[in-house]
C-alpha cells in the first residue's frame, strides 16, 4: 500500500510533508509533489503534515481523485527526489481550495 498526494496540491506545493518522511518518497514537479510508490512505507507521516488534505492512503483516495493514483506512480519516475522543505509558492494560499486544477499540472 501507498499514499498518493492528489489535485489539492497542484499550484501550491507545500512541502512540510517532505520533512517528515523517514523514506525520502516525495518528488518535486514544477508546480506539484509526487509520492513514488516503490519507496512508499504507508507509514502515514506525511497525511497530518499537509496543509491542504492533498495525501491520502491509496484505498481512501476520493473517486474523483483516482487518476492520482497512476499519475503519482508515472511522474515519481521523471520528477527529482526531493527531501528538503521549501517556502510553498507565492499565490498558494489562493490555490489551495480550488478544484478542478489537474489542467494545472505542469509537468
Amino acid at each position: 500500500m501507498t499514499h498518493v498526494v492528489t489535485e489539492a496540491c497542484i499550484r501550491c506545493r507545500y512541502t512540510d510533508c517532505v520533512e517528515v518522511c523517514p523514506v525520502d518518497c516525495f518528488h518535486a514537479g514544477p508546480n506539484m509533489l509526487v509520492i513514488d510508490p516503490d519507496e512508499c512505507i504507508d507509514c502515514a507521516v506525511c497525511v497530518a503534515e499537509c496543509p491542504v488534505n492533498a495525501i491520502y492512503a491509496e484505498e481512501d483516495v476520493p473517486a474523483a481523485q483516482q487518476a492520482f493514483i497512476l499519475l503519482n506512480a508515472e511522474l515519481a519516475g521523471t520528477f527529482p527526489v526531493t527531501t528538503k522543505a521549501e517556502s510553498p509558492f507565492a499565490d498558494a494560499e489562493t490555490w489551495k481550495d480550488v478544484a478542478d486544477k489537474l489542467h494545472l499540472l505542469e509537468r
